[in-house]
């Protein structure tokens, strides 16, 4: 059997045991754990099986987040909760969890900074700092090839050559180039991280079975565009966010990541209105929803933005620029066109 189909195994032999160790912000229900996320925050989107059989469909550790489609099994959760890149350092540590031997010939103390403590900030931010600007990357092919030309204020951008990717716990590590966009708090520090993994001939996503996935701390934070204060945007997507800006170029804005993270979403003390970029889709609707009624219960006015099709960076790409700001003209408040659509586009429309 191989190493980690073996490890997979053991751990879901004590599936609850994992659990209860690194998805401790979540619960039991039945034969399922309950949790945000595989990065153990809080919520209910993501389940894992404690009872089942030793593999195939239904086995026991095998996991789903409802929320962002990201599946896996218990190697997975210890990897994200911990934050951990090296699946070497993923096998010790479920083999120091099931006080198992480490699998090396010579053992050699390894330093403190080869891997992250649980809850994987430390290791989102030692990514980022491997990570370089995306000027003259394969990020800024990418983000250009979907309508994205305005990449001012996207120091929140970075491009790593060879980010590590494992598409399973039976499967290698393999690396990808990836676009990392760093996740912050309110007061600008470093929580977390989220890769999109490319392909290196520029053509796209890499063609893997999950081109996208999240580490750190992420509820209540965001990918941020400009510092916040008095008005600012929010949605899912960092390139729905991204198309946004480019009719909107002076206002601030966050990527939630997610829907269920959107909802959550923590609001600067000085904001007094908040523009929402809906995905048209039963989860978007739902975050919306919920980000509204949070906004409203403090005093902030919260008006949505509805995209045409799917998002805004479908809208961007299907009807082009002059469409989408003609859209948004719209729908955002009178006061705020000026402010930060730019005098450019405003003169390009008469006003």
């Amino acid at each position: 059997m191989r190493p980690a189909m073996d490890l997979a195994q053991r751990l879901a032999a004590q599936a609850e045991a994992v659990c209860r160790h690194y998805l401790s912000n979540g619960h039991r229900e039945g034969h399922y754990w309950l949790v945000g996320d595989v990065q153990n925050n809080l919520g209910r989107s993501m389940f894992v099986r404690l009872k089942g059989a030793e593999s195939g469909k239904g086995a026991a550790g095998k996991w789903t987040d409802a929320a962002t489609g990201e599946h896996g099994d218990l190697l997975d959760v210890i990897r994200e909760s911990c934050g951990l890149l090296d699946f070497k350092d993923v096998a010790d540590e479920a083999r120091r969890f099931l006080s198992l031997p480490r699998h090396e010939p010579n053992p050699q103390p390894r330093p403190r900074s080869s891997s992250a403590p649980a809850g994987s900030p430390e290791s989102a931010r030692r990514l980022i700092s491997m990570s370089q600007p995306i000027t003259g990357t394969i990020v800024e092919t990418y983000l250009r090839k979907r309508g994205i030309t305005a990449m001012h204020g996207t120091g929140a951008l970075r491009f790593h050559p060879r980010c590590y990717y494992r598409p399973d716990s039976f499967s290698q590590t393999e690396t990808w180039p990836a676009m990392i966009a760093s996740v912050t708090d309110l007061d600008g520090k470093i929580t977390g991280a989220h890769r999109t993994w490319l392909a290196p001939d520029c053509s796209g996503k890499a063609p893997v079975d999950t081109p996208r996935r999240a580490m750190g701390d992420l509820l209540g934070n965001g990918v941020r565009f400009g510092v916040a204060h008095d008005v600012m945007s929010a949605g899912e997507g960092t390139e729905t966010m991204l198309s946004l800006r480019m009719v909107l170029p002076q206002m601030p804005t966050v990527a939630a990541l997610s829907a269920a993270h959107l909802g959550q979403l923590l609001f600067p003390a000085t904001l007094r209105r908040l523009y929402i970029a809906r995905d048209d889709d039963p989860a978007g609707d739902g975050a919306v929803q919920s980000l509204v009624e949070r906004a409203q219960a403090v005093g902030i006015e919260a008006i949505t933005l509805s995209p045409r099709v799917g998002d805004f960076n479908e809208d961007l790409r299907a009807f082009g620029i002059d469409a989408l700001r003609a859209a948004l003209r719209v729908q955002i408040a009178a006061e705020d066109v000026a402010g930060f659509m730019g005098v450019q586009a405003m003169a390009g429309m008469g006003i």
